[in-house]
């Protein structure tokens, strides 16, 4: 059998793989969590990115990070909902590549990342490539290259 190396999926674009700004569901670092909260619960993602006006990234918000944030010692606070800013609560490390980016990278950021996002060589955010997407056609091509074997 070939090794995956030598099919050069491994270095094939990434751009057939990006889910494009306008599908994906984001909010802004000036938000407050409850609207953040709403936006997951919505949408059904357990993370979003963090997109200024200008479609700049700015990090990931997680239902996770916004059930901590209203942790009380002895309750859940909920009025912190409304006061606490997303940008308090986002995390800015987080999985991403440029468009120029090659298969590969993207591949082994998939391991730990549900999603990575995916940024022009300018900034600005053009989307996201889930884990899920990537799975699919690598299982899709290894399927195809073994009946050709």
């Amino acid at each position: 059998m070939q090794k995956l190396d030598d099919m050069n999926i491994l270095d094939s674009s990434i751009m057939n793989f990006i889910i494009s700004v306008e599908k994906v569901a984001h909010v802004q670092p000036n938000n407050n969590i409850e609207h953040a909260l709403l936006i997951l619960i919505k949408s059904g993602y357990t993370a979003i990115p963090v997109l200024d006006t200008s479609f700049r990234l700015h990090g990931l918000i997680s239902k996770a990070q916004i059930l901590d944030s209203i942790l009380g010692i002895e309750k859940i606070e909920p009025e912190r909902l409304q006061k606490t800013l997303v940008s308090d609560v986002m995390t800015s490390d987080i999985a991403r590549v440029k468009d120029t980016e090659r298969f590969e990278k993207v591949l082994s950021f998939s391991i730990n990342h549900p999603f990575i996002c995916v940024e022009s060589n300018e900034g600005s955010f053009l989307g996201i490539i889930t884990r899920s997407k990537l799975l699919a056609y690598l299982n899709g091509f290894l399927h195809g290259n073994k009946r050709k074997m």
